[in-house]
């Protein structure tokens, strides 16, 4: 079978997919359903397999990882989202904040479906499945850490209705406070973990590979924050006992530390590390 009408085919479902798994958590969510609830699980496994299946088709149709343009990268986010989240679900059993965490995966699917153009000419380096490990390892590293954050603002909000004795929809079918500071952590230590390995291939390829490598490149430095803020947050909650609206507070501000790095450092102040 040609892979290119493979692709095409691929990108165009991929949208599709992510919508249905968007409208079937909010029918869930909104309604009480429970034979839709017992397909939630098996739509996500069926989506992410079709969702890597695409991506390997590109790598290999293009012979370089899907990380040459921004929409590119965009795939891997909603593919990083799904998966952070997948494992959030699975070691939780939560399934009542899927709808507006696939609503993410969505939307960068969409936009990388609609955008997305096949890159042949590029620079040599970029060629190199390495460096698609270093790249998407670092993503879902900070989709991890991201995700943290979202439940970590969602735990602010449900505090705030029910110090304001405000009892609605949401707050029915939301998890309640211990389970949010749940999920934020398992999210938390799933993004730690993926960010470390991003950190550990970086360093030891990325000399080999760029001529003006530093290690006192601001994104390398800003990832290497990072990781620490991360790292004494997860000690400090074991060794000290530290949890509930404090915890959530550090990580929605350690999360503006990863936006930094994500944006300004990234586009204004990184060297290697711009790959175009």
């Amino acid at each position: 079978m040609p892979i290119l009408p493979v692709l095409t085919a691929l990108n165009v479902a991929l949208p599709l997919l992510y919508g249905g798994l968007v409208v079937l958590y909010a029918v869930s969510f909104f309604g009480s359903t429970t034979a839709l609830d017992r397909l939630k699980t098996p739509s996500i496994v069926v989506t992410l397999f079709l969702h890597v299946l695409y991506l390997v088709a590109r790598t290999i149709a293009f012979d370089h990882p899907p990380i040459t343009s921004v929409f590119e990268i965009m795939t891997l986010l909603a593919m990083s989202v799904t998966i952070a989240y997948l494992y959030i679900e699975a070691r939780t059993g939560i399934q009542n904040t899927g709808l507006f965490i696939l609503f993410l995966a969505l939307v960068f699917q969409t936009i990388s479906s609609v955008f997305i153009r096949d890159l042949v000419t590029i620079p040599e380096y970029l060629h190199s499945l390495v460096l698609g490990l270093h790249v998407s390892t670092a993503l879902m590293g900070y989709t991890g850490i991201s995700l943290s954050a979202v439940y970590g603002l969602l735990y602010l909000m449900l505090y705030r209705d029910i110090r304001s004795s405000r009892f609605g929809l949401v707050y029915s079918r939301m998890p309640n406070l211990e389970m949010l500071e749940v999920m934020s952590h398992k999210a938390e230590v799933f993004g730690f973990l993926m960010l470390s390995v991003g950190i550990v291939v970086g360093v030891f390829w990325l000399p080999h590979v760029f001529d003006e490598f530093s290690y006192w490149d601001p994104k390398l430095i800003g990832s290497l924050v990072i990781w620490l803020l991360y790292a004494a947050g997860l000690a400090a909650k074991k060794s000290f006992g530290w949890q509930g609206r404090r915890t959530m507070i550090l990580t929605l501000i350690a999360f503006a530390f990863v936006f930094l790095s994500m944006t300004v450092i990234n586009l204004y102040m990184s060297a290697f590390h711009s790959f175009h």
